[in-house]
């Protein structure tokens, strides 16, 4: 075996491989850069996503809460209008109307029952009277006013429901 030290390679050659081993890595880095920029956009969309559903459920537990609240304010103005129609007291009137401003301002709504077809999932029936100034299965008194807010009913209307007056003749 001779010894002889390995021959050097033309400076040509060894710039060749170089080019190579570079665009090698220029290929192994775009394909990184590419990855890398899909999991960015992933995360983006994903990130996106959830302010949308943090906001939503935000917005809801305000809804939930402004309508426990405006509910309670109900009573207190249905109280404030007893107080005012027993004492005929002007003052009284006007904190009621006040109070009733500010819930309508705040989306409260009363609903409107008088006359209209029966709803049960807008009014509470507790009594049925024999009526024949409104048609059957319609509204025939307001008992206590009902309320909705957003669209969904915080306090059903306590009504009396009309039906057909009965006919029989007592011999």
């Amino acid at each position: 075996m001779s010894s002889e030290p390995p021959k050097p390679k033309p400076k040509r050659q060894k710039a060749e491989e170089r080019i190579a081993e570079l665009e090698q890595q220029l290929t192994d880095t775009g394909k990184q850069l590419e990855a890398t920029i899909n999991q960015l956009k992933y995360a983006k969309a994903d990130l996106d996503n959830l302010q949308k559903l943090t906001g939503r459920r935000i917005e809801e537990a305000c809804d939930r809460n402004n309508a426990r609240l405006l509910g309670q304010l109900i009573t207190i103005a249905d109280e404030l209008k007893i107080v005012a129609a027993s004492t005929k007291n002007e003052a009284d009137n006007m904190i009621h109307m006040k109070l009733l401003r500010l819930l309508e301002a705040e989306g409260d709504k009363p609903i409107e029952a008088q006359g209209k077809p029966f709803d049960p999932y807008k009014h509470e029936a507790i009594l049925e009277v024999e009526t024949d100034t409104c048609p059957p299965s319609s509204v025939a008194e307001e008992i206590r006013s009902g309320y909705t807010y957003k669209d969904k009913v915080l306090r059903a209307a306590m009504v009396k429901v009309a039906k057909e007056p009965s006919t029989k003749k007592e011999e």
